[in-house]
């Protein structure tokens, strides 16, 4: 099992110190006079509550009293009487309740009978028709009351006035809201009549989240204007509108910055989410982003736009907290040889001196022997240039042989970004004697938006051109021995690894992870929406040729590669039946193959967020993959 519990430290520096031990405990809150601690505890096997805690320790006690359902967030209002929370309500025919009544009367589990598009997701699982809905909890009572239910997919942000009388939503109200996500737009709701009026000057265009100044007069949100892009190609800005005039400003619009571009690793979930604050003085607003590999806070000045860096390095930064004179920040750090750690920033002329608060993993990491990638770049068949990291074996694993085997490895997503953050996968091939390969081709966030569009609805092109350039690079390595090289990757990454084994036989083993093989079958049966000729050419019933011709399953007839293939059974992003075609394929054409299957409690994020059980099991199946083949 994986224990949680809340943890604190003086932000001076000082022993960390548990502050709870439920094993069960996360997303803490601070009550804006710093007396209380709001956090999530799933103590209650059935349901999560919100529970509070004194600031200067003492027993926790339980809040509120939803019914059985899932608590997505919250927020204290700024005058701390109230908090504001995201809640959704399960279906009664599927509490714990109801389960265990069937299954003392013998009875089958109930059929699901479904009307809308957006019935499931993965890592959230299937909830049908129900949503988040937002709710107003009172901070000493605990009780609770609705404020809003108009959305029609439950993605709400939200944020609270600073005089607390009024909420920032931001919302989808269209009837199809899954495939119309240009619909979303942002209200201010009163919270006492919960009266609904919209905000002026924002435009359509997918968004991410609300921060409502701190002087009362702006609403901060990210995102793309006039454009669909569900799968995130286009860069998501940060703006800001004025809730007197409407008038509408893009902060980030010329600096080629995407608030969504974050550096993925295995140390925890991973989200695209963006994150962004005011300061107090709301002259400027925080945010992070990520750049060639490295994730840095960024200052964006409110007036005039732009982005200053505040943190430099080969790092990881991701942000919590300002202090309440806006002079220090709370941050978590994370580097190739050490997983994310707790920093306190202190913000001064448009720098951020930062200090770590803790050192959890630093005497695991002082038994281990890691390796530092070393960053380079090739340049692609076109003359693109692509960045690339070689992890090499450290000097406990290196061995008598001056060429090691070595593997490829390949990001999902595939807007998303490999970096310089401690990746535990990575480590441990390196650790085995494996010099490791990892690159951001086309596709890749961190390079600037056309960098990233340049592969939409045309994968197996730029990015494949890419890719073999960095194949080239690996092969004359001097480090390297070509003929024992492997290729694997996870989602987007199986789908290249797939790609690559039907059309080149230099790797002696390849390693599927969580893939895609089929985009016909993949756009009819996974969890998101793709309406016709958005994203990708056609559809999947009558022009599907453009798909197809994108598919790695339609070139499985010329591989010859010695292949693993990774699936969760949970899988509701890539189905596992992508990976079902893998093997059958593989399989009658008499080409090594081997399927390990993880149950249906495990998901798509099951390398980085699943039982650590099975992370071990997963990561001794490729060791013992690649000892036989490389």
């Amino acid at each position: 099992n994986t224990l949680s519990d809340l943890w604190a430290v003086e932000s001076d520096g000082g022993r960390p110190r548990s502050f709870t031990s439920g094993g069960k405990d996360s997303f803490p809150r601070w009550s804006p006079d710093g007396e209380r601690i709001a956090f999530l505890s799933g103590r209650d096997e059935d349901q999560t509550q919100i529970w509070t805690i004194a600031a200067d320790g003492g027993e926790a006690s339980v809040l509120t009293s939803f019914p059985e359902g899932d608590i997505g967030s919250f927020r204290w209002s700024p005058d701390g009487s109230k908090l504001a929370v995201l809640y959704r309500q399960r279906d009664p025919e599927w509490t714990a309740a109801a389960k265990k009544s069937r299954e003392e009367k013998g009875l089958s589990d109930p059929p699901r009978i479904l009307k809308e598009w957006y019935w499931r997701e993965d890592g959230d699982g299937a909830f049908g028709g129900d949503r988040y809905k937002l709710f107003v909890v009172d901070a000493e009572t605990g009780t609770h009351r609705l404020l809003y239910n108009k959305d029609r997919l439950g993605w709400l942000s939200f944020d609270w006035s600073p005089n607390s009388k009024e909420s920032a939503v931001l919302t989808n109200t269209h009837r199809r809201a899954l495939v119309h996500p240009t619909a979303s737009t942002l209200v201010r709701i009163q919270v006492t009549n919960r009266k609904v009026r919209p905000v002026k000057g924002v435009p359509p265009g997918i968004k991410d989240g609300v921060a409502w100044s701190p002087d009362g007069t702006r609403l901060a949100f990210a995102g793309t204007p006039g454009t669909r892009d569900a799968w995130g190609a286009e860069n998501i800005e940060l703006m800001t509108v004025d809730l007197k005039s409407g008038t509408l400003k893009r902060l980030t619009k010329k600096t080629d910055t995407c608030l969504q571009a974050h550096a993925i690793s295995d140390v925890a979930e991973v989200s695209f989410n963006a994150s962004f604050q005011w300061t107090p003085d709301s002259r400027r607003l925080l945010c992070t982003a990520g750049w060639h590999g490295e994730s840095h806070l960024l200052s964006v000045d409110a007036r005039r736009g732009g982005v200053t860096s505040l943190t430099k390095g080969p790092a990881i930064f991701s942000m919590g907290n300002l202090s309440a004179d806006g002079r220090s920040i709370a941050l978590t750090k994370s580097t190739s040889t050490s997983p994310p750690e707790i920093y306190r920033g202190r913000l001064a002329n448009l720098l951020c001196e930062t200090k770590y608060l803790t050192t959890f993993n630093k005497a695991l990491m002082r038994q281990l022997d890691l390796s530092r990638p070393k960053s380079t770049w090739v340049t692609s068949a076109d003359g693109w240039k692509v960045q690339c990291w070689v992890l090499s074996p450290p000097p406990s694993a290196k061995g008598r042989r001056r060429k090691k085997p070595a593997i490829l490895q390949v990001h999902g997503g595939p807007h998303a970004q490999y970096g310089v953050g401690y990746f535990h996968e990575m480590q441990v091939l390196a650790g085995a004697g494996y010099t490791v390969f990892y690159s951001n081709p086309r596709g890749s966030k961190g390079y600037g938006r056309d960098h990233t569009a340049a592969i939409v609805g045309a994968w197996g092109d730029k990015d494949w051109q890419d890719v073999q350039a960095v194949i080239d690079m690996m092969s004359s390595h001097p480090e390297v021995d070509s003929s024992r090289m492997g290729v694997m990757g996870g989602s987007y990454g199986g789908y290249m690894t797939n790609w690559a084994i039907g059309h080149t036989n230099v790797f002696a083993g390849a390693i599927t992870d969580r893939c895609v093989s089929n985009l016909v079958s993949l756009l009819g049966s996974g969890d998101i929406a793709e309406p016709p000729d958005d994203y990708w050419p056609g559809n999947t019933w009558d022009r599907t040729s453009g798909l197809w011709e994108q598919s790695p399953l339609r070139y499985m007839g010329k591989c010859k590669t010695p292949t693993l293939i990774i699936h969760s059974e949970g899988d509701l992003r890539c189905n596992i039946e992508q990976g079902d075609q893998v093997f059958t394929a593989l399989q009658q054409r008499g080409v090594p193959v081997q399927f390990v299957r993880y149950p249906p409690s495990t998901s798509h994020g099951m390398s980085r967020a699943g039982p650590p059980d099975l992370r071990i099991h997963r990561l001794h199946q490729i060791l013992g993959w690649w000892k036989r083949w490389l």
